[in-house]
């Protein structure tokens, strides 16, 4: 072929690498230009001195110059610097190689056990399950905890919140859910948390023991954008499992420091702060999350479990509210009853199961009816009772809560080693009851 006709095919085509250039770099933010690059693009910033590389995305475009969100500090870059798009996009590598590993949002191993390989590759953002495509809620999902199975039963595919203040016992609860549930695949989240919970959580709350367990982790000390999608990672990770028909646990906490990394990011870029300062961003997000979870047709299903750390125990805060309306369930730990010593403290009669009625059977329904109204009546007439002012025989109801209050109590009392069984659950609850 002539070398002229070889030169007119290729001198329409531009070869080189296009790349674009650092303007302004603030303590969350790197302005850029010369990049045609769209909203959630990925793209490599490369130092010029030191060769120093982080991974950015593309939040927000104005004119000729676009904003990135690093997924890493900014210190050591500066005006010049080069950006490279990434054409492989804000994908992870999956594989059933995860189970028994602890991994970053991008699937780096940080447990020391070597390197993981996986072959197949996910995005991080997905759309939900389609409406008209979720299965049916009708198994139950035993969590190994009698408090939670015998009165908040939940069921597979169900996604339920664990709202909580600090220091009230919520990682010793999502400990005892993971290895007290019969899940073949779990998958735990740890979004925002003190880097020192990690090996805690593992040692402590899990005894060791990573079987079938994947454990996605982004510490407080992560970037906003780093702590963002490592729960959306950890989703997709949930996701590969459930595609092959395995029934997944998915447990992530928190909600709320995942909430406050999209505050960091959307005042960065000038959102308006609304409700404890949350941009509307941070609200929109959640269901973007939670309504990924859920069982499909055909498939498998996610069943989660997402805490809400509650500030001074405000259930009005607007995570904690959102998060309840998007929810199909809220258990809610109680302070006031870790002064009486009663663990795990569920709150029964603030918590609620929006499936547990169509997953139950008629006696257990009846059962968990009657614990309800009989610990309503002891708690109403608790002052009474402690002063002598309540003289038995005047209301039979009470009296029987009286007689069963010892029992009750104990039915929810458990230790955090201890793992009981869906039926003999129900069959003491039932007892307990005296139902017929």
């Amino acid at each position: 072929m002539p070398f002229s006709s070889l030169k007119d095919r290729i001198s329409d085509k531009n070869y080189s690498v296009s790349f674009g250039e650092v303007v302004k770099i603030n303590a969350t933010i790197i302005t850029a230009k010369g990049l045609k690059v769209s909203i959630s693009d990925m793209v490599k910033i490369v130092s010029n001195g030191t060769n120093q590389e982080t991974m950015g995305m593309v939040t927000e475009i104005d004119a000729g110059t676009f904003f990135i969100t690093p997924f890493s500090f900014v210190e050591g870059f500066c005006s010049g610097d080069k950006v490279f798009l990434d054409q492989t996009g804000l994908n992870i590598p999956v594989g059933e190689s995860l189970l028994g590993r602890v991994v970053d949002p991008f699937m780096r191993p940080i447990d020391s056990k070597g390197s993981i390989n996986n072959s197949v590759s996910s995005p991080i953002i997905k759309a939900p399950i389609a409406a008209m495509k979720r299965g049916m809620i009708d198994e139950v999902f035993s969590v190994g905890v009698k408090s939670i199975d015998g009165l908040l039963t939940c069921g597979k595919g169900q996604k339920l919140g664990i709202f909580a203040g600090s220091g009230v016992g919520k990682s010793t609860l999502m400990g005892m859910i993971v290895r007290g549930s019969d899940a073949p695949i779990k998958v735990v989240a740890l979004i925002g948390e003190r880097g020192r919970e990690v090996p805690e959580f593992i040692e402590k709350n899990l005894g060791g023991d990573l079987t079938n367990t994947v454990i996605i982790v982004a510490t407080s000390d992560d970037s906003p954008l780093m702590r963002k999608y490592g729960a959306f990672a950890a989703m997709s990770v949930a996701e590969f499992f459930k595609d092959q028909g395995l029934d997944v646990l998915f447990i992530m906490d928190s909600v709320t420091r995942f909430a406050m990394a999209q505050r960091e990011i959307g005042l960065a870029l000038g959102e308006p702060p609304t409700s404890k300062g949350y941009p509307p961003s941070s609200l929109t997000l959640l269901p973007q999350l939670m309504e990924r979870a859920g069982k499909e047709e055909g498939k498998g299903s996610i069943t989660a479990f997402f805490t809400v750390l509650i500030e001074g125990d405000d259930m009005s805060d607007p995570i904690a509210d959102q998060s309840r309306s998007i929810l199909d369930g809220h258990i809610v730990l109680s302070r006031e009853l870790t002064d009486f010593g009663i663990y795990p403290p569920v709150h029964i009669l603030n918590s609620a199961s929006r499936v547990m009625n169509d997953i139950i059977s008629v006696e257990h329904f009846k059962a968990v009816m009657k614990f309800r109204r009989l610990y309503t009546l002891l708690k109403e007439n608790e002052v009474l009772i402690r002063i002598g002012a309540y003289s038995k025989g005047s209301d039979s109801e009470l009296d029987e809560a009286m007689d069963k209050k010892e029992g009750m109590e104990k039915f929810l009392i458990q230790g955090s080693t201890f793992k009981s069984q869906f039926k003999d659950t129900q069959d003491t609850l039932i007892s307990l009851m005296d139902v017929i």
